[in-house]
């Protein structure tokens, strides 16, 4: 089987930084202002907590807002605790407010054609002693330019702990 050549959109050439995001406050923590040309983007979790028990997880988003629909997402914790998700992109399968969310995610563009997102995680939940793993994919309307980490009831508050992101 020939091997496919992959060039780079990157308009830099480059992976870019976004800025850590204090994760200490509110029911939502956004990233905006993504380039057209990503095809990558990892959110990164540094002791990452809420006051509440719902899961955390990642909702994509286009120049409309915010898609909180149509995903399709699993995610498994070490105690074999699994939970499916159609509002996000689970990261874990057990919520407390005990727990620290440390580890990282990986959102990518599968199929630029129907705008279709891959997506996969490795977390450890400090607190539960676990490793937690996620996957799974959302079809965008348009093309991507945000990304929302929240919790599936959106109401739990973030109360320590930072995330950023990286695209390339």
């Amino acid at each position: 089987m020939p091997i496919s050549t992959i060039t780079s959109k990157s308009t830099t050439g480059v992976i870019s930084s976004g800025t850590a995001v204090a994760s200490t406050s509110g029911t939502s923590i956004d990233f905006t202002g993504i380039p057209s040309w990503v095809k990558r983007i990892t959110v990164m979790f540094n002791g990452v907590s809420t006051n509440g028990s719902s899961i955390l997880l990642i909702q994509l988003g286009t120049s409309s807002g915010i898609e909180n629909t149509g995903y399709t997402s699993a995610a498994w914790t070490g105690n074999t605790t699994t939970v499916s998700q159609t509002t996000g992109l689970a990261l874990s399968g057990l919520g407390s407010a005990s727990y620290f969310l440390r580890g990282n995610a990986t959102i990518c563009l599968l199929d630029a054609s129907t705008r279709v997102w891959s997506f996969s995680s490795l977390v450890q939940q400090e607190g539960a002693s676990t490793m937690a793993m996620g996957g799974g994919n959302k079809t965008l309307s348009a093309t991507l330019d945000r990304v929302r980490i929240t919790t599936v009831n959106g109401t739990d508050t973030f109360d320590a702990g930072s995330i950023n992101i990286l695209y390339e």
